[in-house]
């Protein structure tokens, strides 16, 4: 985005991303660290299922499995509670999904 072109967005009041290419996602504003609740999905974990990745709740640190999961117990989790964003469990990762935009923040 030029300078042009953001100062534009910046007066219009729609919040943008400093890489130009997204909405700023309003949702990240004011997160608080969260502990995990679990090691992994308790939902499958009941049922004897199996995950392919985990997901936390950065709001409650409810831990679930993914949308590339059978189960896909994060996404309920975000349908029953609004929770908007999820974290990646992995170690060293950064990767955080908005449920709200349906995106990568």
């Amino acid at each position: 985005m030029d300078h042009e072109m953001r100062v534009r967005a910046m007066a219009s009041g729609v919040p943008h991303s400093p890489n130009g290419s997204a909405p700023r996602c309003e949702h990240l504003d004011g997160l608080t660290p969260v502990t995990p609740r679990s090691l992994g999905c308790a939902a499958c974990e009941a049922r004897g299922g199996r995950w392919t990745a985990l997901r936390l709740c950065l709001t409650c640190g409810w831990v679930a499995c993914s949308d590339d999961s059978p189960g896909r117990h994060a996404r309920a989790h975000y349908q029953e509670t609004d929770h908007p964003l999820a974290a990646a469990v992995e170690p060293g990762s950064t990767w955080k999904w908005c449920y709200v935009h349906e995106r990568p923040v």
